[in-house]
């Protein structure tokens, strides 16, 4: 009996002072943990903080660095050494190429030569030739990638071919020197070679070419060389006009303008032969309008006021409107 109470009074004691004991370590552990957890905030805090940074600059930089293309453009003949690496049933009828964000080829505007057929060559010229002295830098048009640089002895000698990001590529022949490699991605207005005199040429200057998927289209067509412009920010490829050139200048209106006139003129006069009875006819007599006087009347029936106030037995110098006098 006495051992049971012992026992009992030991276990009373032992569970009393693990209660205790429990009581202590749960009020110890409330600061360590409020102190861990505000470690922990922080830490996530300064994460979050991070984060944050690191995705404003990811935007900024997708916001304001030069972006490549896809590079689904540059597969087509890629490794080709051709000039033309493209199959004709590739080529679409008609095509909108976005001609914006260009750099004339070199400082100079001057054409010395001309898209078309060479009589003196007894070939065809697929590009225009623009004034370049020996080692002028030529740049690219648009951005794109590089993709030849190569030496032909009777043709272009050094040449660039860049194809761009609006699906042109352009030909630059006749360097000195390269300044890029093949697969370069540059820029437009980036130096990519010096101008020069090698190939068959007659002298320095520089050999453009714009080019659709092969087809050799007249630069003219998109660049106004003499104002340093595009005749428009797109230009419609068409397989059927590609090798026409476009001119929006003044001179070249106004020129439109006088030889319209002229054809004008010129078809009058066949007309006024062929039907001079029935014009005659026709201008015989004329119906005085409100506001006419003699002198105007005259005037516009190409005689004088004598000979039309002959020719009607007018005596004075007045005439009534709705009085139909004869002119001739």
């Amino acid at each position: 009996m006495t051992n049971k109470r012992y026992f009992l009074a030991a276990g009373i004691v032992a569970l009393s002072m693990m209660a205790t004991g429990a009581l202590a370590q749960n009020l110890q552990s409330v600061s360590n943990y409020s102190k861990m957890h505000s470690n922990l905030l922080a830490k996530q805090n300064r994460i979050q903080d991070q984060i944050k940074l690191e995705e404003a600059q990811r935007y900024a930089a997708d916001l304001y660095e030069e972006v490549e293309p896809e590079p689904d453009i540059y597969t087509e003949g890629w490794e080709s050494d051709r000039v033309n690496p493209y199959k004709e049933s590739q080529v679409p009828n008609s095509k909108v190429i976005n001609v914006t964000g260009y750099v004339m080829p070199v400082k100079g505007n001057y054409v010395t030569s001309h898209y078309g057929y060479r009589p003196a060559f007894g070939r065809s010229h697929k590009g225009v030739d623009l004034r370049a002295a020996m080692g002028d830098t030529v740049r690219a048009t648009f951005s794109g990638r590089v993709r030849l640089t190569k030496y032909e002895r009777g043709g272009f000698g050094f040449y660039v071919i860049v194809r761009h990001e609006n699906g042109l590529e352009t030909v630059y022949g006749h360097l000195s020197r390269f300044l890029v490699q093949p697969n370069q991605y540059v820029k437009a207005g980036q130096p990519i070679a010096l101008s020069g005199n090698t190939g068959r040429s007659t002298g320095p200057h520089l050999h453009f070419e714009t080019r659709f998927m092969g087809y050799a289209i007249n630069p003219e067509a998109i660049f106004d060389f003499e104002n340093r412009v595009t005749h428009t920010d797109k230009y419609t490829f068409n397989k059927s006009n590609y090798t026409q050139a476009r001119n929006y200048s003044p001179g070249a209106r106004y020129a439109s303008v006088r030889h319209h006139s002229r054809s004008a003129k010129s078809s009058d006069k066949v007309s006024s032969r062929s039907t001079g009875k029935h014009r005659s006819a026709a201008r015989s007599t004329y119906k005085v309008r409100k506001g006419d006087n003699l002198g105007k009347i005259a005037a516009r029936s190409g005689m004088s006021v004598a000979q039309l106030k002959r020719i009607n037995g007018i005596k004075g110098n007045k005439v009534q409107a709705g009085k139909v006098l004869r002119t001739r």
